[in-house]
């Protein structure tokens, strides 16, 4: 990994720990679930993204919507990111790019099975200011960094929070 590598790394993992402090809800129920899908929904459609969407707490469904040129597989990773997310109470992005800093993996780092676990961008934690941890949201269908983006853009607009100032700063260009 190289030096930009890592310093791209560290400037997502910083944004993304922003991203989990700012982005909390005061509450959390079966209707806010909705609205927060729906909105979620309608962004992608807008992109023609081919996504699934899934939102739950306590591994209840909440909302769920897939979206055309979504596919079966997708269900399978919202399922192994969610789990992951279940697990670690932190996003799946973050988790990954710790892993892929230490050259690890879920296995390795953390004793879990990739069959059930995923360590891909795309399920953020639904948190509830002085409460903790209560759900996930997740997306599928697009590239990870992507589907993370899609998750935070939702959950900044829903919240009423500046994308501009929590959004991951693009990637630089790779240079040969």
């Amino acid at each position: 990994m190289t030096n930009s590598e890592r310093e791209d790394i560290g400037r997502d993992l910083n944004a993304i720990a922003m991203q989990e402090r700012v982005l909390q809800f005061e509450r959390f129920d079966e209707a806010i679930a909705w609205e927060l899908g729906a909105r979620l929904r309608e962004m992608a459609l807008a992109i023609a993204a081919p996504i699934v969407i899934d939102i739950r707490s306590h591994k209840r469904l909440l909302f769920g919507s897939a979206l055309a040129g979504s596919s079966p597989d997708n269900w399978e990773w919202v399922r192994r990111k969610s789990n992951l997310v279940h697990r670690l109470f932190r996003s799946s992005y973050a988790v990954g790019l710790e892993l892929r800093a230490k050259g690890r993996t879920l296995a390795s780092a953390r004793g879990l099975s990739e069959q059930d676990y995923a360590a891909h961008g795309g399920s953020f934690p639904i948190l509830i200011e002085g409460a903790g941890f209560l759900g996930t949201i997740t997306v599928s269908g697009l590239p990870q960094r992507e589907d993370h983006d899609l998750v935070v853009a939702a959950l900044c607009a829903f919240l009423g929070k500046s994308l501009e100032e929590l959004a991951l700063v693009p990637p630089r260009p790779v240079v040969d």
